[in-house]
């Protein structure tokens, strides 16, 4: 298996001391405690508890949320170093990693009353609980609007009934933020965010999916069938769920970017140490320009998505307007890391198609976050809707 030392491109030169200590020991930690491991993880479909909390007690898995939550108290621009550097070892888990920070946790951070937040937030940034976030369903995923999971009033209760489908954590989680119409007639207008603990009667997991790539990171269903919910699980107001929604998805697709970063960062980190060991014709093969081309051509486009990607999270930290900025990021970090990843795999010739090498399972990855969280046919949909203003 490939050696994924460090490199020196990848480096923010702008970060503090303190920001870069925090990157080089995120790197460390991943290199000893994920490296050897990342096949066996692949196998078996999803992280260890162990190892979600061995990542809380690092501080990774709230690292934007405030301290009184137990969180880190940083910004999405930490946020994103750290998806980046967990992802350059392995994709799957830096999803993982991406999703507890950015999905489940911030949703009810942002929307949930005081004490729904005090009872879950600080122990999902702990990594005693694990969440995620229901949207998607089995008939619809670009257009989430037109979901057919119910909440029925029922006095102080609300009755669920649904699916939802390909859901990071869905069979691992304790606790899942589920979108749910009340009003099916206003269509995204009549959803409505609910926090359900998997305790509830009615509500468990489904269908584990087996996947392509990102096999670390567990992808599976989330059942309802009558399930009861009180009313105080609901987050804002009744109708406000969509909207909710469309939020969190902004830094998730910052998320999604750092992870192709990372991916392609990884993918380049294999290619420069091959191309100084393998030799034809009596010399290395980094002597050889069209390889040199190549590596040059993946250096450029991965500090050009780096450059994307900061800019979008330091509009988020900075409370601006950041849709445009993160839906462009999200759209070329991730085409790139796929066309990154695929250059990495010609450079290593038959040992790129070899599961002896790291390349194959990053080209694999990285499909996936041209899917994820918006497909780049609706990134570019957004993108020009935010242009035109319609």
């Amino acid at each position: 298996m490939t050696n994924l030392e460090d490199t020196q491109i990848g480096q923010d030169p702008f970060a503090s001391e303190e920001e870069a200590t925090l990157r080089q020991a995120v790197r460390e930690f991943c290199l000893e405690e994920v490296l050897p491991i990342t096949r066996d993880l692949e196998k078996a479909g999803r992280m260890p508890r162990e190892l979600f909390r061995k990542f809380g007690e690092m501080g990774l898995l709230g690292i934007t949320v405030p301290e009184e939550y137990g969180g880190g108290g940083a910004g999405m621009l930490q946020l994103a170093w750290v998806i980046e550097e967990v992802s350059r070892i392995d994709a799957g888990v830096g999803l993982s990693v991406s999703a507890s920070n950015g999905l489940a946790t911030s949703h009810i951070l942002k929307y949930a009353d005081e004490e729904t937040k005090q009872r879950f937030v600080p122990k999902l940034c702990s990594g005693e609980l694990i969440g995620c976030w229901g949207l998607t369903e089995p008939s619809c995923g670009t257009d989430a609007a037109a979901l057919k999971t119910r909440a029925r009033r029922d006095g102080d209760h609300y009755v669920l009934n649904g699916r939802k489908s390909l859901i990071t954590h869905a069979i691992l989680s304790d606790v899942a933020v589920v979108m749910a119409s009340t009003d099916p007639e206003k269509k995204g207008k009549g959803i409505s965010a609910f926090v359900l603990d998997k305790s509830l009667e009615g509500f468990g997991p489904g269908k584990h999916e087996e996947k392509l790539g990102m096999c670390a990171s567990e992808t599976g269903d989330l059942v309802m069938q009558d399930c009861r919910a009180p009313v105080s699980c609901r987050m804002g107001e009744e109708g406000e769920g969509y909207a909710q929604a469309l939020t969190i998805l902004d830094g998730g697709r910052i998320g999604v970017a750092a992870i192709s970063l990372g991916i392609a960062q990884g993918a380049l980190d294999a290619s420069l140490k091959y191309v100084d060991e393998r030799e034809t014709f009596g010399h290395p093969i980094s002597k050889y320009q069209a390889i040199r081309f190549k590596l040059a051509e993946m250096a450029t486009k991965i500090h050009g998505a780096r450059l994307m990607i900061h800019h979008a999270a330091m509009l988020k930290d900075s409370g601006k307007p950041l849709r445009a900025a993160a839906n462009m990021a999200k759209l070329f970090a991730t085409e790139m890391a796929v066309a990154v990843c695929e250059e990495a795999i010609q450079i290593h010739g038959g040992y790129g198609y070899t599961k002896d090498f790291l390349v194959e399972k990053f080209w694999r990855d990285s499909k996936l976050c041209t899917i994820g969280e918006g497909t780049s046919e609706v990134q570019r949909m957004l993108i020009a809707r935010e242009l035109l203003n319609h």
